[in-house]
């Protein structure tokens, strides 16, 4: 019997001539090297405005059509072309970069076993997505989105506009519609930040639900890679293929018996009878209108809106976060340092901040204060590590999350991702208005999906669905019954810059 394509959107191009401001037309087709070539031609036509893709995989016709020849052995992903962020190993000739040039030779010619999970499900590797370097950690003055080896991606609603860090080239790739689908990896923000800012889904899952095994780390804590799709159907596809219990990650020994298939357990009507928590404490930033309008659709859908009015230990809650994170990226680079093949000349964070100051494109822009903060640190074993570790973590879940939960009765918590898109700003660096609650859900290695929530003044803004640890079939649902009653995301215009768009721009001009 003749299987029936898969549930998620297939790239087509519309014609052979794809102008860069079309939207993209999708559709099923039972053809991997059909979808392939379609979003290999895609990459080409848009990626010069985006800059979201660092490389294109040569072999990813090769991978398409063997996948063809050997129908019988389909996956559920069959045929579905993935960008990889570049801070995730594949096999085959591209390095692993993450973004520096430090790493330019990093060939490893091994897959993260998250990728050979993608391959086994019948997914394409079409190439590697850019990211913020070093996935954002280099230096408090950052441009998100900026690395030295793949430039600046650039929002697709906007190309003047920030498409956050760090999974930038995961998130504006899927928004311009090149691929469906794309890994991202979050420490704190770095997948639901630019999922939202690019008008995407973006879903971080229970830290250990997925291998961080050969992914450039900064935290053994916080770390996790998540797909970044156009649809939750689409994340929740993803998610059940790379999700699983892999032995050289001691914390993923309950993946295996946690997964299940998360599109299956998609519901229209989850959200009729569920409590949920509105995180007042967590919004504002100019997202207050698409924010009433979201928490109207979660009423009218069933759910019941508890207010959670404020969090008080939230700057504690941060501090104890950060030295968490140096002490870690210290500990793990030199760890995954040390896996590199030989054509790798650092081997150490110390031989990074070397080899940076040696490099005058790695230090033009802003520098590497936070890299020199972690070499200072003294290793897991030291005390204040210990204890910034214990209270960062109850901070944000016993006595955050877990108690805001339990408290309000409620299953799940929901907010404004963050603000819309910033400018980008080679001379200040990020400037960002504000932020949701997404800290408690990094911390805590607690599930953390985001939506889209409708637009301000042309740019997308997210909503944010967090729960309690292992709940992430319940909260990819969740964000599932509001997808499909609120119906939020827009295809990209691919603008100059919002000030000359059709609705802003007259407002900028002088009265005549």
């Amino acid at each position: 019997m003749r299987r029936t394509a898969p549930l998620f959107a297939i790239l087509l191009l519309a014609s052979t001539a794809v102008a860069a401001d079309r939207a993209p037309v999708f559709s099923s087709v039972d053809s991997a090297t059909a979808n392939t070539k379609a979003a290999l031609k895609r990459i080409k036509a848009l990626n010069p405005k985006v800059n979201a893709v660092l490389a294109v995989d040569p072999t990813a016709l090769d991978q398409a059509r063997t996948l063809d020849r050997i129908r019988r052995a389909r996956g559920p992903l069959f045929g579905m072309p993935i960008l990889i962020k570049d801070n995730i190993e594949t096999m085959g000739p591209l390095p692993t970069t993450a973004g520096s040039l430090a790493l330019a030779r990093n060939v490893t010619n091994r897959d993260a076993p998250l990728v050979a999970r993608l391959r086994q499900a019948g997914a394409v590797i079409v190439g590697k997505a850019n990211l913020s370097e070093w996935a954002n950690i280099r230096d408090g003055g950052s441009i998100s989105g900026w690395s030295a080896v793949g430039g600046q991606t650039r929002n697709p609603h906007a190309l003047n506009r920030n498409s956050c860090g760090s999974s930038t080239g995961s998130g504006a790739a899927v928004a311009a519609g090149m691929v469906p689908a794309a890994i991202g990896t979050e420490t704190d923000g770095s997948i639901t930040c630019p999922a939202a800012i690019n008008g995407i889904v973006g879903f971080k899952p229970t830290v250990g639900l997925v291998s961080r095994t050969h992914v450039v780390p900064i935290s053994h804590s916080q770390d996790t890679p998540g797909p970044m799709t156009r649809t939750v159907r689409d994340a929740a596809l993803v998610l059940s293929a790379i999700a699983g219990t892999d032995p050289a990650d001691p914390q993923t020994r309950e993946a295996d018996s946690r997964r299940s298939d998360y599109a299956s357990g998609l519901s229209a009507e989850a959200l009729r009878g569920k409590r949920i928590g509105v995180m007042r404490f967590a919004s504002g930033f100019g997202t207050d209108a698409p924010f009433e309008a979201a928490l109207r659709t979660l009423k009218a859908r069933g759910a019941v809106l508890v207010e959670i009015a404020k969090f008080d230990r939230k700057r504690e809650m941060g501090e104890g976060e950060f030295k968490v994170l140096l002490t870690e990226l210290k500990a793990d680079l030199n760890a995954y340092l040390a896996t590199t093949p030989p054509s790798v000349g650092t081997r150490t964070l110390a031989e990074v901040i070397a080899f940076n100051k040696g490099s005058p494109r790695e230090l033009a822009l802003f520098g590497q204060e936070t890299f020199e903060e972690a070499e200072k640190t003294r290793g897991l074993d030291d005390p204040d590590y210990r204890k910034a570790r214990e209270t960062s973590l109850r901070l944000a879940g016993t006595e955050g999350i877990d108690k805001m939960l339990r408290d309000n009765d409620v299953v799940a918590l929901v907010g404004p991702t963050m603000p819309p898109a910033w400018p980008i700003d080679a001379v200040n660096g990020d400037q960002i208005s504000g932020g949701g609650a997404g800290s408690f859900a990094a911390i805590a290695g607690y599930p953390h999906l985001t939506v889209p929530m409708g637009q301000v003044k042309g740019l997308p803004v997210g909503l944010s669905f967090i729960g309690p640890k292992w709940s992430d079939g319940m909260i990819l649902s969740l964000g599932y019954a509001y997808e499909q009653a609120s119906r939020k995301r827009v295809e990209p215009r691919f603008l100059p810059s919002i000030e000359e768009s059709p609705e802003v721009a007259p407002l900028m001009r002088p009265v005549r």
